[in-house]
């Protein structure tokens, strides 16, 4: 029987494989900050490395994941006022867990596929959106991918109807 992590892994590339889009595969030891990201960078390169911040509102009743480039800072104020949303902060594990079914350290883009009743809705940072190629982990934080952004913010999103909103930072 396959472990909790490999199969999530395992389930990202047989879906990602399903759509046709091809990825980059590098495996490493297990990453929670971008710090620790930087040896991966560099094998990820042209990649542009983002971070992506799973977020709510107040009441906790709207959630969002927002995809940065990896250097910008989060801003409060900057995203909610551009998503027309109360001030934003962390949202609780426990939803990432129920909504995207990965953990902290291993947010993803990819894990949309988990959201089948669209309660998570995708921010995008303009300037990945310029990049040809993106990096992001296979819902588990021990390996990462990099795929076209073409790939990722169409086929991809598409297959897992989601759209997204494009925020400047």
């Amino acid at each position: 029987m396959i472990g909790g992590s490999s199969w999530k892994r395992i389930r990202t590339y047989d879906f990602l494989d399903s759509l046709g889009i091809e990825y980059e595969r590098v495996d490493h030891d297990a990453v929670e900050s971008m710090e620790a990201c930087a040896e991966i960078d560099k094998i990820l390169e042209p990649a542009v490395i983002c971070k992506n911040l799973f977020l709510c509102n107040s009441q906790k009743t709207k959630f969002y994941l927002l995809a940065i480039l990896g250097d910008k800072k989060f801003k409060t104020k900057e995203i909610s006022h551009q998503i027309n949303s109360s001030s934003l902060s962390f949202a609780p594990p426990c939803f990432m867990e129920k909504y995207l079914d990965i953990t902290p350290g291993s947010v993803s883009v990819l894990g949309l596929m988990n959201d089948i009743e669209n309660h998570v809705k995708l921010i995008v940072d303009r300037d990945i959106l310029k990049e040809k190629y993106f990096a992001c982990h296979p819902c588990i934080n021990t390996s990462s991918l990099w795929l076209k952004t073409e790939d990722v913010f169409g086929r991809f999103l598409r297959a897992v109807d989601h759209d997204y909103l494009i925020v400047t930072l």
